[in-house]
């Protein structure tokens, strides 16, 4: 059978796989403590569900308008004002189901064939392949180690060609947990107005940061930044929302009219009631989404030392998100694998804990550690691995 060449192209993802891998031995009976899955642990706060609830039950449950609920992108709009001080109107506001399908409109819409959107590494998985599904050429930057796995403006400009048409911005980042600062948003700001390049502002993880770190939004640098920026973020990993499939973009009201164009042939709208929960999501209490921050604070603190004890181990402290994104070359090659690949597949299949190989972010020397988990299982996970290292030398 012939199928077409985007999807021929396309890489599998390795934190679906690992997770799948491990259902699959959960399923057998082993004990598996998954580190795989990137969401929260927490269940959608009462509050959020109740006005799902309520909506079903008035009727809310049939189609609404391709790029969202007015109220919701009114509030969303009112989110972003006061949050990061930077005025949108509605009509600058899409939302669709989920930010992931946000992100593949929008490049969607951006991009032609051959165009190239500049992708520091490590990236979350999905950016090269939607990249790709839009026909463009993902062309990556290294976030060094040594850097805190941030690019510099130098890399970014040796980087730029005729081509350039975007480059991508994750702060906090999926799988490093790295910030940049005001300072350096401001440069690349800068840099991408000079050359005229869209900037896409991964902004997802913007509630879960730690230790009196402050997220910044590129889009606050400067109005001229601002007009180049597409924001993109959701109420998946602030609101533990994820299977709810909510996320939105904002930005110049060309592209969102283009995005919604795009949305009404192909998701029509996102569901109804996840749009009168994702309304409760933010004008409700935040307090929940402070008391997941606080734990994911809590269980990073805990268990950063107890990792970095590990032979072999070394790893930058995170500034947000949920993940620890380690570098585990000298512990595969003390514990004998060839590769860190290799090193984590006898990992899940030896000591029962799955972590994603390093390799499908673009950073094959690391592993990524979701501690979005129960304290007690990632004190067990920690164990195991230490154990399994130790075993091995």
């Amino acid at each position: 059978m012939k199928l077409a060449n985007r999807v021929a192209a396309l890489t599998p993802s390795s934190t679906l796989a690992i997770t799948a891998k491990a259902k699959e031995l959960k399923a057998e009976g082993h004990d598996v403590i998954g580190l795989g899955a990137g969401e929260p642990d927490f269940n959608t706060p009462d509050h959020i569900i109740e006005a799902a609830i309520k909506a079903m039950k008035e009727g809310h449950t049939k189609y609404t308008p391709s790029a969202g609920l007015p109220a919701l992108k009114q509030a969303i709009c009112k989110k972003l004002l006061n949050d990061q001080q930077l005025a949108y109107k509605p009509n600058e506001v899409i939302v669709g189901t989920g930010a992931k399908f946000v992100l593949y409109a929008l490049f969607q819409v951006l991009l032609n064939k051959g165009d190239e959107v500049i992708i520091p590494t490590p990236y979350w998985v999905s950016y090269p392949e939607q990249v790709k599904l839009a026909e463009g050429i993902p062309v990556y930057v290294d976030g060094k180690e040594e850097n805190n796995f941030k690019v510099t403006v130098e890399q970014l400009e040796a980087a730029i060609t005729d081509k350039t048409v975007a480059l991508i911005i994750n702060s906090p980042s999926n799988p490093t947990g790295m910030l940049y600062s005001k300072e350096e948003l401001q440069a690349i700001g800068e840099l991408c107005v000079k050359h005229n390049i869209w900037i896409v502002s991964d902004e997802i993880y913007e509630k879960l940061v730690y230790f009196g770190a402050t997220h910044a939004s590129i889009a606050q640098v400067s109005e001229d930044v601002k007009a180049k920026t597409i924001i993109i973020n959701g109420l998946s990993k602030s609101h533990s929302m994820t299977g709810w499939r909510i996320g939105y973009a904002a930005g110049p009201q060309e592209i969102i009219k283009s995005m919604t164009d795009l949305s009404s042939h192909s998701t029509s709208n996102p569901t109804s009631v996840a749009q009168y929960a994702a309304i409760a999501a933010y004008e409700g209490t935040q307090e929940p989404v402070e008391t997941m921050r606080q734990a994911f604070e809590q269980r990073l603190d805990v268990i950063y030392n107890k990792l970095v004890s590990i032979p072999g181990i070394s790893c930058i402290k995170p500034q947000g998100a949920f993940y620890l994104f380690p570098n585990a070359e000298k512990c595969a090659e003390l514990t004998g694998y060839e590769n860190v690949d290799d090193f984590a597949k006898a990992l899940l299949e030896e000591a029962l804990v799955a972590v994603v190989p390093g390799s499908g972010f673009g950073a094959p020397n690391n592993i990524r550690l979701s501690y979005a988990t129960s304290l007690e299982q990632l004190e067990e996970a920690i164990k195991r691995i230490h154990k399994f290292v130790e075993d091995k030398m």
